[in-house]
């Protein structure tokens, strides 16, 4: 048992794109429509938000009108990740605008990444309990460097030639 709280989460890519569950029992099967999967996360007592919003450089990033559409669904949203080069302003923006708590990740692909971004939050026990405290939580954490989106690539094409 580990020492701190750990929340099972998946994210699933949609047919429009990808959305974040937590507080997960069951996985939920990749390619069903955005709407169909939150009610499948919302009806297992997960909570539904949505991973970094705005940034054309994930392709699996939700379109605005599907999030329009989620909305009323969603219970947070991705306002910071370490990863994203941009967008990060137009998130917290949205998320502000439309009543919805915001996460931060930091979407680590490589050791050197993991930890770029964090929530600090109160303690909590289950899921209404995180999104009481995540009402209260401070996000921080920085940038992962640029070179990151161009060594994942040249990683997989040095494995893909046998060095």
């Amino acid at each position: 048992m580990a020492s701190f709280p750990v929340i099972v989460g998946e994210e699933v890519m949609t047919r429009e794109g990808e959305v974040l569950g937590l507080f997960m029992e069951k996985t939920i099967p990749s390619g069903l429509p955005a709407a169909q999967t939150v009610e499948l996360i919302r009806e297992q007592g997960g909570l539904a938000g949505v991973p970094h919003p705005f940034d054309r450089f994930y392709r699996s990033c939700l379109r605005r009108d599907t999030l329009l559409e989620l909305l009323p669904r969603l219970q947070f949203i991705e306002a910071f990740n370490a990863r994203s080069l941009f967008h990060r302003d137009q998130a917290q923006a949205f998320a502000q605008s439309h009543g919805l708590l915001m996460t931060a990740g930091s979407d680590a692909h490589t050791l050197g990444e993991v930890g770029r971004a964090y929530v600090e939050m109160p303690p909590f026990q289950g899921p209404q309990g995180f999104l009481e405290s995540l009402a209260k939580a401070k996000i921080g954490g920085g940038t992962t460097s640029l070179w990151v989106h161009f060594l994942g690539p040249w990683q997989k094409v040095l494995k893909a030639l046998g060095r």
